[in-house]
């Protein structure tokens, strides 16, 4: 094989070049000669991912991400986290916005067209969210009832469709809405995801007011997102994932997390485990 002989200047020009097409997600930071990592989470979401008045974050998804972040090289003051909303998750990998993302995003057949999942790290139920000591404790106690959800969702028509047909459904612009709305009695019931309704339970302001009806409508496998085609990055996070199951960290995070609410979890799933 002939070797052609490479010029200082051709090597700063390669140099700059690799520079500039560094991995999305990861970033530079001039000022303290450290790396980023960006992760995308969500804010709005109490025991999940919830930016706080002081501007920290909070949550079970923020807790397994800087954990996993912690395994691929990056301390807490090195990871940015960024907000994002459920439309924009797989936009937000697409164009390297975010190195990974841990938002309640549930791994889907449709969704494995766009983006890549390390995972599951979490089984999740559809679910009510009801005053404690309700009598509604089925299904088909909804039917005469006012059932709460987000605008967008399917989750309340779906209880309509297939379990109480009777259901009065309201649909309002956000999860907090319809938790204001069932302390006040506005509404009788609020339904999505398990582990989203036990974050809002076991805030301060709403301890001991709510409970889990304990239904399990539907299985969730919450993943972590990666952008399509990175599989070095997958089988990092796997890897992290497993460790954070074997040294109980996962527990820990549940506990923190979802304990107020008594939120009764299922066991940490295994990586590739899909439960249909």
């Amino acid at each position: 094989m002939k070797l052609r002989k490479v010029t200082a200047a051709s090597a700063v020009v390669l140099a700059l070049a690799v520079s500039v097409t560094a991995c999305g997600g990861d970033k530079k930071d001039d000022a303290s000669g450290g790396k980023k990592i960006k992760i995308g989470i969500k804010f709005d979401q109490p025991g999940l991912g919830l930016q706080e008045p002081d501007g920290s974050y909070s949550g079970f998804d923020v807790d397994v991400a800087t954990y996993v972040a912690k395994k691929l090289g990056y301390q807490p003051n090195q990871i940015e986290w960024v907000q994002t909303k459920s439309a924009d998750r797989e936009n937000a990998l697409q164009r390297g916005d975010v190195k990974f993302i841990a938002a309640t995003y549930s791994i889907t057949d449709e969704r494995k067209q766009k983006v890549d999942f390390a995972g599951p790290y979490l089984l999740a139920h559809q679910d009510l969210l009801v005053k404690k000591g309700s009598d509604i404790t089925k299904g088909t106690d909804l039917n005469g009832k006012k059932l709460c959800s987000v605008t967008g969702s399917t989750s309340a028509q779906n209880v309509q469709k297939t379990i109480a047909p009777k259901a009065n459904l309201r649909e309002l612009s956000g999860y907090s809405e319809c938790v204001a709305g069932l302390q006040s009695g506005a509404v009788d019931a609020l339904t999505t995801d398990d582990s989203i309704l036990a974050g809002f339970a076991a805030q301060d302001k709403y301890k001991g007011q709510f409970q889990l009806a304990g239904l399990k409508l539907s299985n969730e496998n919450y993943g972590i997102g990666v952008k399509k085609g990175d599989s070095a990055t997958v089988d990092k996070i796997n890897k992290a994932l497993e460790e954070m199951v074997s040294d109980k960290s996962w527990d820990k995070a549940v506990d923190k997390n979802f304990g107020p609410a008594n939120y009764t979890n299922e066991p940490a799933p295994k990586i590739g485990d899909i439960v249909k």
